[in-house]
């Protein structure tokens, strides 16, 4: 279930002050890339499909997704609400 923080295998949190999406956690499930802001409680669907995601990482405004066949890199500046 989106949302719940129950046993999310890949995922990464945002460090406050090192850019975009700082506090928020970032995750990959059912091959949708999420972000989790505890404070709010909301989740917000980034990014579609990730497929075989293996790990996530976050640097200042850039996403990146290691997937089995590719690598994704989101700009979070980019994206709006």
């Amino acid at each position: 279930m989106v949302g719940s923080r129950v046993s999310k295998q890949i995922s990464c949190m945002g460090i406050i002050g090192d850019g975009c999406g700082g506090g928020r956690e970032f995750f990959v499930e059912d091959e949708t890339l999420y972000s989790y802001d505890p404070y709010t409680k909301q989740t917000m669907t980034l990014f579609t499909p990730v497929y075989k995601a293996k790990t996530i990482s976050k640097h200042r405004c850039t996403i990146s997704i290691e997937c089995e066949d590719e690598t994704i890199k989101i700009d979070l500046s980019a994206i709006k609400d």
